[in-house]
């Protein structure tokens, strides 16, 4: 039996639009995307079995709310990677969780991608992070991001994964959210605070829809005009300068929008934290409904974690990934 345990990272959204639908009903978006040193941990043992063998996946977590089956993207990980590379043995995944469940910070996302990681590395398969990325696509939108990030973060997969073109914790996210190209990433403390709520992301961009005047194409049609909301190119300059308040002034999440309006709590929990005035921003994270706030250098959290804390439960201080 081998084994090996992976840091799976939250991510932030440090700016979200959503630019059009496309005739397929997905949503062609332009974001950067920031990975959090908030982590669940997750182990994968592999026991190889005989050639007629079938295999065997067991998924175990810390917290009863997690699913362990099909439902959880962490075990279609395991059964995709099975399928494509002809394997057949035990596979035990346990998943520590400490990242917010259904929080809109890519934990379910991020836990699929360690298994992909780590069975790559467990059976030595030689997979490049690109590779591993086309196979997270099937799985999910934001599991080629959480790839990427988990190879900057993960050294122990090795250099040829850590030291890959395309390991890195902030990238430009365009088309559904699959093309990435890495930037500079941000270097800050965050306060993650999440609603006592439930969002469905189908409802949110069904309603973002609605608030932007979005359609999709009738059959045969092209994608219609792109709408841009926010200076994505400037928050990228910013990024690369440093400039904390070019970063702060071009941060922007248009799922608000709807989400903030829909969901009430959402808007209360970001007017707390921007009341305090120690915050450089608030916004929300993906769809939703945690809220985060980035702290430079000379603002502490402290004082708006305690509030918060109040609040939600769910409630943490993390700095974001750099390595």
């Amino acid at each position: 039996m081998k084994e090996i345990t992976i840091k799976s990272y939250a991510k932030i959204n440090l700016s979200l639009d959503v630019l059009g639908v496309l005739p397929n009903g997905y949503h062609q978006v332009e974001m950067i995307m920031q990975q959090l040193e908030l982590h669940d941990l997750v182990t994968v043992k592999w026991t190889e079995t005989r050639e007629q063998d079938q295999e065997t996946i067991l998924l175990t977590a810390n917290k009863s709310s997690i699913p362990l089956n099909r439902e959880n993207l962490a075990y279609k990980a395991a059964e995709i990677m099975c399928s494509s590379l002809h394997k057949t043995g035990k596979i035990e995944i346990h998943i520590e969780k400490n990242i917010p469940v259904a929080a809109g910070l890519a934990g379910g996302s991020g836990n699929a991608a360690a298994v992909l990681h780590a069975l790559n590395y467990l059976w030595d398969t030689g997979l490049s992070v690109r590779e591993l990325c086309e196979t997270g696509l099937k799985l999910g939108a934001d599991v080629p991001f959480c790839i990427m990030g988990q190879a900057k973060g993960n050294v122990q997969l090795g250099s040829k994964i850590s030291e890959d073109s395309l390991a890195c914790t902030c990238a430009l996210a365009e088309g559904i959210g699959e093309k990435l190209t890495p930037v500079t990433p941000l270097c800050c403390e965050v306060l993650l605070s999440k609603p006592p709520i439930g969002i469905s992301t189908a409802e949110v961009y069904k309603g973002i829809d609605a608030e932007l005047g979005l359609g999709k194409p009738a059959n045969g049609e092209a994608a219609g005009k792109v709408q841009r909301h926010l200076r994505t190119e400037e928050l990228i300059d910013g990024l690369n300068s440093k400039n904390c308040e070019k970063i702060a002034e071009n941060m922007l999440n248009v799922l608000e929008l709807f989400s903030a309006k829909r969901y009430p709590i959402i808007m209360y929990t970001k007017d707390k934290i921007i009341r305090q005035g120690s915050a450089a921003k608030v916004l929300m994270s993906g769809s939703g409904p945690t809220v985060f706030a980035i702290y430079f250098d000379g603002s502490e959290p402290d004082g708006d974690y305690k509030l918060l804390c109040e609040m939600n439960e769910e409630t943490y201080v993390t700095r974001t990934l750099v390595k």
